[in-house]
């Protein structure tokens, strides 16, 4: 936080700047810092202030009066970034949130087509319910991080989920924004075609992702080179026929097995089977059972416990988890040559299963004090809950995540959830890796060998998009309250960056502190600097962003 009498005076100058734009809203320290700045990284953010938009050329205004009065200026939509961070305390100015989470107009480019135009406030929920009450046969691109996170700003990230359309901006196909220069932030930036169009429909524009020149609209993603306030995106249709299926792989020396398993399913049924999920045993201990170190001096679930957990519940040594999205008449002989090539990997579950729908059934009236049952029963309504989710209807399956080592507050998928608010720590690794059973094994021994060492639990799961590239989330879960765990959280994170570098295991995406930590000598970083200085040249957009 910059000195509190210079940023007094900083807000009187925005205030009176802005004074005849009525639908912005102008917060000081105290007010901005309590409502942006948890995080579940370390201690809160401070900040100088917050600048809250209504509209579309409010943003416009806000960058005239940054590059005027000299701050920066950090946009956010639904700061629920989990993980990775939303904001950074930048440099000595005064530090200011942009809030687009009022831009959240949805507009029907096109029902018939699956194409829509959203603004950066636009959660998964409000498309969904949009979708839903306008009868539109199409999914939403739903992620893990649940229902009330912006599907712009995901997209921006360049994230992923599981549904057909699993890579978010592939499917993007036109952005409209503005840049941080004093000379272009009072215009709208829109592509070539948009300027070229005299039809006033923009259709072309919306429907054809590369435009025409350049593409400058991959600028606007993982950088700091403009505001986003306007995205239309390709929705993947409701398929005919739809069904999930799990792969219970109950030995770790089959691991090389189950990975070609996948690695072939997705190879030979690309387009109808979607991405897949290789989990492992801790990781499916971290989504059904409590923590039973969550009070303990020694946070990392010992071998002894894994068996013991595993047993009890039932839990597999890894979990292979994917969709079928066809015709219906092509799903039985899919299922059919799934069921082959799994023979002698482990049984496989589809979600579509009589036997399945029969035991839910029994098991939901059997006597509340049968243990074993309401296990069962917990694990079979978490497999629905994540069924939904591959059929584009959002959920916090994947929320309770972040509280697996918080000490205060138990996740509850009846509530909302924020593990910002909530206090939860939690850092992601997400590095991609060759699609290799060698390469996947060595990476899960690096895993298991580091985290230990800074108390953090190696929970790995493999989403595999391609059939010859796989990205690993591991989550760093810890005590955000705890300043050594904190410390260790980090100092784990460094470490798998650093030395899984020295191994090709390179994240697609960085945290905010991270970011800070690339080489800025590199060609790559040393033309983005050039870009930044021409685009923002008084640096006034996340000067921390992508940024080293």
């Amino acid at each position: 936080m910059a000195n509190k009498y210079k940023v007094m005076d900083t807000l009187q100058t925005i205030k009176h700047a802005l004074e005849h734009c009525s639908g912005i809203k102008v917060l000081g320290h105290q007010q901005a810092t309590q409502a942006y700045g948890p995080n579940t990284l370390t201690t809160p953010i401070q900040l100088d202030g917050a600048l809250i938009v209504s509209s579309e050329q409010d943003v416009s205004e806000c960058l005239k009066v940054a590059n005027q009065v000299k701050i920066q200026v950090n946009p956010i939509s639904t700061n629920n970034n989990w993980g990775y961070g939303s904001l950074e305390q930048g440099d000595e100015r005064p530090i200011f949130v942009l809030d687009l989470k009022s831009l959240n107009k949805i507009e029907p480019t096109s029902k018939e087509m699956g194409l829509i135009t959203l603004g950066p406030g636009v959660t998964q929920q409000q498309l969904y319910d949009y979708l839903s009450d306008n009868e539109w046969p199409y999914m939403v691109p739903v992620t893990g991080a649940g229902p009330h996170c912006s599907i712009l700003s995901n997209a921006v990230e360049r994230g992923y989920g599981i549904t057909p359309h699993n890579d978010h901006f592939y499917a993007c196909t036109a952005i409209k924004g503005y840049l941080p220069h004093p000379e272009l932030c009072d215009t709208l930036y829109e592509s070539a075609v948009s300027a070229i169009d005299k039809s006033n429909q923009d259709f072309v524009d919306k429907s054809y992702k590369w435009g025409l020149g350049p593409y400058l609209d991959g600028l606007f993603t993982q950088s700091n080179l403009g505001v986003v306030t306007e995205m239309t995106i390709r929705l993947a249709p409701k398929p005919q026929h739809f069904t999930s299926f799990y792969l219970r792989v109950e030995e770790e020396a089959h691991f090389n097995q189950a990975v070609t398993f996948v690695q072939s399913v997705l190879k030979d049924y690309a387009g109808i089977v979607a991405s897949v999920n290789l989990m492992d045993i801790r990781r499916l201990i971290s989504i059904t059972c409590d923590n039973p170190n969550m009070n303990s001096a020694n946070k990392v679930l010992t071998d002894q416990q894994v068996s013991h957990l595993a047993k009890k519940n039932k839990l597999p040594q890894w979990m292979i988890v994917g969709s079928i999205y066809s015709e219906a008449e092509l799903v039985k002989p899919i299922k059919k040559a799934l069921v082959k090539r799994s023979k002698g990997l482990g049984k496989i579950i589809f979600s579509d299963s009589n036997l399945l729908k029969m035991a839910k059934t029994i098991l939901s009236k059997l006597p509340i004090n049968i243990e074993s049952a309401n296990n069962a029963l917990s694990q079979l309504n978490s497999l629905a809950e994540s069924t939904d989710v591959m059929l584009g209807k959002p959920n916090q399956v994947a929320l309770p995540l972040p509280y697996w080592r918080n000490p205060r507050i138990k996740a509850d998928k009846n509530q909302t959830l924020s593990p910002s608010k909530d206090k939860c720590g939690l850092l992601w690794y997400a590095p991609l890796i060759p699609m290799t059973p060698s390469a996947l094994h060595g990476f899960t021994q690096f895993v298991r060998q580091v985290t230990p060492k800074y108390n953090i639990d190696p929970l790995i799961t493999f989403t595999n998009l391609k059939h010859d590239c796989v990205d690993s989330t591991i989550p760093l879960v810890f005590d955000l309250e705890n300043p050594e765990e904190v410390k260790n959280a980090h100092a784990c994170l460094n470490e798998l960056i650093n030395e899984g570098a020295k191994y090709g295991y390179v994240p697609y995406r960085l945290d905010t502190k991270q970011q800070q930590k690339l080489d800025k000598n590199h060609i790559f970083w040393k033309t983005t600097a050039k870009i930044k200085q021409t685009l923002d040249p008084h640096n006034i957009l996340c000067p921390w962003r992508y940024n080293p």
